[in-house]
């Protein structure tokens, strides 16, 4: 004989039911970003120059936004570099930028409006001050740049600001002592290769997609920028003390370096918005940025270095509310 079964009772068959949903509900409360539905909406990105890390990088953030939160459109703005992001995130022309911290500490020494209202979200990757001659040029130190044509970077540009700084420490006048030229990473490796400025500054993240290219097509080396340089630069301005000295490892070109390090300069990147933001925005655009390291370094290097750990030091901005709310979800 065939076991017979207790027949369910209808209420209980509902009850579980009920208990199912609810649990299932749970699951997907818990499985879903944030547990919230993603913030939608358009916002404007302002990056940096074309062949530069401030430009890659914006570009392969605007995907990983897109896949995290399809129902925001984000622009991408090009700009002269720092300076001009600081000044347009800070008047509201745009919504987020990368900025060198020396170029936000400079704006805020300034007095530059609505500086009180910018904040910060995450600490990026460091610049490095790449200072680049021809292979066969006789210039071996900065204080050789003197009565030669020096591209320092756009007006507005982190390397204006830094270019400028390394000049005067060096006893050099950009004024008078050399003839300024205002090439940024996009021009200045063609005027280089074609004899029409004898060095170009660029700082910038390791390594820069226009001194790769530049790399293939042109014998180009690194001049040195001396350690007992710092010094000087800290003395100059309060914005000087962001900058630390390092050495370019000798994996950032390769084919130039030849196995040898680089002295130089760096300070570090912020990205950054205002204090008016969208908090809940800024959450989902924090935890972009730290999950995407990896996918985004894959193209960009120096975004391998974006780090958790390190992140929330936004100095010489304070963290925005919505920021600050994701390190504190992830706090172990």
């Amino acid at each position: 004989m065939p076991k017979v079964f207790p027949r369910v009772g209808r209420r209980r068959v509902v009850q579980g039911a009920a208990a199912t949903v609810v649990a299932l509900g749970l699951l997907m409360w818990w499985l879903l970003p944030l547990g919230e539905a993603p913030p939608t909406g358009t916002i404007t990105f302002s990056t940096g120059t074309l062949r530069g890390v401030y430009q890659e990088y914006g570009e392969r953030l605007r995907t990983e936004l897109s896949h995290d939160m399809p129902g925001l459109k984000v622009n991408l703005v090009q700009s002269a570099g720092s300076y001009e992001n600081v000044q347009r995130v800070a008047t509201g022309r745009a919504d987020f930028t990368i900025a060198a911290a020396d170029a936000v500490e400079t704006y805020k020494l300034h007095g530059g409006r609505n500086a009180e209202r910018m904040r910060g979200v995450a600490r990026l990757y460091d610049d490095y001050v790449q200072l680049v001659v021809a292979r066969d040029s006789g210039i071996t130190s900065v204080t050789q740049l003197r009565h030669k044509r020096v591209a320092i970077g756009l007006p507005d540009s982190g390397v204006r600001l830094i270019a400028g700084r390394v000049l005067r420490a060096a006893g050099i006048d950009p004024a008078k002592d050399i003839t300024p030229i205002a090439d940024g990473i996009d021009t200045g490796p063609d005027r280089l290769r074609q004899g029409r400025i004898d060095a170009f500054f660029w700082s910038g993240g390791l390594p820069t997609k226009g001194l790769l290219d530049l790399a293939g097509k042109f014998g180009f080396r690194f001049v040195p920028i001396d350690s007992a340089l710092v010094g000087k630069l800290h003395s100059e301005s309060e914005a000087a003390h962001y900058y630390r000295a390092t050495n370019m490892p000798e994996s950032a070109y390769p084919s130039v370096q030849r196995g040898t390090t680089v002295a130089t300069i760096a300070v570090s990147n912020l990205l950054m918005t205002r204090e008016d933001m969208d908090p809940r925005l800024t959450e989902w655009v924090t935890r972009t940025v730290i999950k995407s390291r990896d996918d985004i370094g894959a193209h960009v290097h120096s975004a391998q270095l974006v780090d958790l750990r390190t992140a929330i030091y936004t100095d010489p901005l304070p963290l925005q509310e919505g920021a600050r709310r994701y390190y504190r979800s992830v706090k172990p």
